[in-house]
């Protein structure tokens, strides 16, 4: 399969895209935004959709830019209007927290470039898709095709302890996961959040969210700054955002842990995502109708 040429966007830039040494998988890359991709079904299909994926993925970062001041400011009624469907989608995926907590679009946006990707790459003969954005996956489904999700929670020092499999008759179709030791700010000490649901801007936007409530507000030990220190330009302005987490004992390890649990279980009854897995320094707390599977045997592990 030929790979794809890159094309120019908007202003003159041209993306990544190539095929990965497999052959088998596509990688798009321009600025910040850094895509794997791969689909299964017929030869032909596949080609058609790898070029989709290029066109709609090209010039996505820079009209994105071009609305990046309301993307970065709280969704309520007063702010402005957005226009293009990936930054729509990122407010939709964030509107459900916005009267509880200080949240911007930009909660979403990995989940919902994705979201817009896989859109192309969904075409007759293609039997199963997906998109993989730094972590926040988009997932395309045809009949009895399946996805098995691997559970990481260091993503600092990257190791396989559990699994999700994740059916074309259920309801999740995105993933993502969220916590301090990510390449996103947190205002938590989760090591990782991964989050089941309907969409991947969705699972982006409430990954952001229970990662946040996974904390222990009083810890002294706790380090935090203002994001603006660490990066001027950001949506959390002077927030503080966890940047080290000492050594903490069990039963803070649990009230952290279930302040999280009691917030993904919240969200599950709304019906914004469908399962939730928890991690802190060795500890992992689940909920939820997908079942998450532990390969290490030594996991402490509390379903609800």
């Amino acid at each position: 399969m030929a790979a794809p040429q890159p094309i120019s966007p908007v202003r003159g830039r041209p993306i990544q895209a190539a095929l990965l040494a497999d052959g088998r998988r596509l990688h798009l890359q321009d600025g910040p935004i850094d895509l794997i991709i791969e689909a299964t079904g017929e030869q032909e299909a596949i080609r058609y959709a790898y070029d989709a994926a290029v066109r709609r993925f090209t010039g996505l970062l820079d009209v994105l830019c071009v609305e990046l001041p309301a993307l970065r400011a709280p969704v309520s009624r007063k702010a402005p209007a957005l226009v293009h469907p990936v930054a729509q989608r990122m407010a939709e995926a964030v509107t459900p927290f916005a009267d509880a907590m200080f949240i911007t679009p930009m909660a979403a946006v990995a989940g919902a470039v994705a979201d817009e990707v896989l859109k192309a790459l969904v075409c007759p003969g293609i039997t199963r898709a997906y998109v993989n954005n730094g972590g926040d996956i988009a997932l395309h489904l045809a009949e009895g095709a399946t996805y098995t999700v691997g559970l990481v929670d260091r993503p600092d020092q990257p190791c396989l302890i559990g699994s999700a499999e994740i059916t074309s008759s259920g309801p999740v179709r995105g993933v993502a996961t969220s916590g301090w030791r990510g390449r996103s700010f947190s205002l938590g000490i989760a090591d990782a959040v991964t989050i089941l649901a309907p969409t991947a801007a969705m699972a982006d936007a409430a990954a952001t969210v229970v990662a946040n409530a996974v904390d222990l507000p009083d810890h002294s030990g706790i380090v935090r700054v203002p994001a603006r220190d660490i990066q001027p330009d950001n949506d959390l302005g002077d927030r503080r955002v966890t940047q080290d987490v000492p050594l903490l004992s069990g039963a803070e390890r649990a009230q952290a842990l279930s302040a999280g649990l009691a917030v993904a279980r919240d969200l599950m009854s709304r019906g914004l995502i469908v399962s939730a897995a928890l991690h802190l320094q060795g500890d992992t707390v689940s909920a939820g109708d997908a079942a998450f599977l532990s390969s290490h045997p030594h996991q402490e592990r509390t379903n609800a």
